[in-house]
């Protein structure tokens, strides 16, 4: 099932999404009793998904706003870095990577850093430049899970049965300041740095060991990668993060991105203002935004 936070009737809402129709139906048309946010969808989900199916023709796409899946995450996002061959590469040829041991290409073991529920914004919306901070914008495409069931010390054997879904993210980065300060966090985490959606797609529906992860710039395919090429994958970054850390149902989990990233290239190709992004990811839908 596909899923999307929309504001429409005058208030922000879960709906069932038909992407290829381009029609959404609220979860309240559907005599289901839920009126919640997309979270306490994923948290209710077994009980409600079996009266859960489109009635009627359903509204257009083109008459609501579509938000972020989860528009206020309540945690910070977990991110994976250098978790794509090619990409630690060309992030240890470029000068960039302040954080990789002497030598070192491949990470010995997950990079994780986290954003901010405050950088998350929706497909369509721009990207604030923050020119007084940064002249080094770049872009990553990424693979997002979303937990849905929680749990401490999960184990890679049981992983996917905490993974409710997934959706797509742009990791957006300041260059720069990821570059000065070694320590991820403010090269990341800028207002607006977390472009996500437009859909969160239930995981029955998604293979997600095998799928294409597609990036744009200005028309140009900058990023085209296949998930099989994850150095470090999905159960494995579960079990690393959870060890430690209760994972809670609607936790977003960011799992790196390709090659391609504007670093990577000689000279760099840096945004700027005007640069429209386009990624895409086989069957989560297309996620597109501008830098302001």
């Amino acid at each position: 099932m596909k899923f999307a936070t929309v504001q429409y009737a005058g208030k922000e809402q879960v709906a069932l999404v038909d992407g290829n129709d381009g029609v959404f139906w609220p979860l309240s048309s559907l005599d289901v009793d839920f009126s919640g946010n997309m979270v306490q969808l994923v948290q209710k989900f077994a009980d409600l998904r079996g009266r859960l199916s489109p009635k009627g023709k359903g509204v257009p796409l083109s008459e609501a706003k579509v938000l972020a899946p989860i528009p206020v995450p309540a945690r910070n996002i977990f991110c994976v870095g250098k978790n794509y061959r090619e990409h630690a590469a060309e992030f240890s040829k470029s000068g960039f990577d302040s954080s990789a041991k002497e030598g070192e290409h491949v990470p010995e073991a997950p990079v994780i850093f986290t954003k901010p529920a405050s950088t998350v914004i929706a497909t369509g919306e721009k990207v604030p430049s923050h020119p007084k901070v940064t002249q080094q914008l770049d872009y990553e495409a990424e693979l997002a899970v979303i937990i849905g069931v929680g749990g401490s010390n999960i184990s890679k054997e049981d992983a996917y049965r905490h993974v409710w879904g997934y959706t797509i993210v742009n990791d957006f980065t300041a260059r720069d300041l990821q570059k000065l300060h070694r320590q991820w966090f403010l090269g990341k985490s800028l207002d607006g740095f977390c472009p996500m959606g437009p859909y969160a797609v239930t995981a029955d529906e998604v293979n997600p060991e095998n799928l294409n992860v597609r990036c744009w710039i200005n028309g140009e395919l900058r990023q085209d990668a296949s998930t099989a090429d994850l150095i470090f994958d999905i159960p494995s970054l579960i079990e690393t993060i959870s060890a430690g850390i209760e994972l809670r149902p609607g936790d977003i989990i960011a799992t790196g991105t390709p090659a391609g990233v504007g670093i990577g290239f000689n000279p760099p190709k840096f945004l700027k203002s005007g640069d429209k992004m386009r990624i895409e990811i086989s069957g989560l839908g297309v996620l597109e935004n501008e830098v302001l």
